[in-house]
């Protein structure tokens, strides 16, 4: 009896703060699913590769955003930031 109760907490942590929906996928994105959920549920396999592309679209948004930025540098800029290499690298020659 205490097993199925702590199993029953167990499933009950897992699914609060969960929202049940319904979307449409692709077959081929259902095969793979089954195919690599391994002793996961279907749901959790979903969420595992939704959290995966939400980070891939970060990252790739946020390399957008670093690319845009140093774009903007200016020549004047760009000198500057060449000549304090070339101070740091005869310093560390020193040193």
């Amino acid at each position: 009896m205490i097993d199925m109760i702590t199993t029953t907490i167990d499933y009950m942590g897992i699914y609060m703060g969960m929202i049940a929906k319904s979307f449409t996928i692709e077959p081929v994105v259902d095969d793979y699913i089954a195919r690599t959920k391994g002793q996961r549920s279907a749901s959790q396999r979903v969420n595992e590769l939704l959290r995966r592309a939400i980070l891939q679209e970060e990252y790739e948004r946020l390399g957008r955003e670093a690319a845009a930025f140093f774009a903007t540098a200016g020549r004047r800029e760009r000198r500057g930031a060449r000549a304090f290499q070339k101070a740091s690298t005869r310093t560390l020659r020193r040193g």
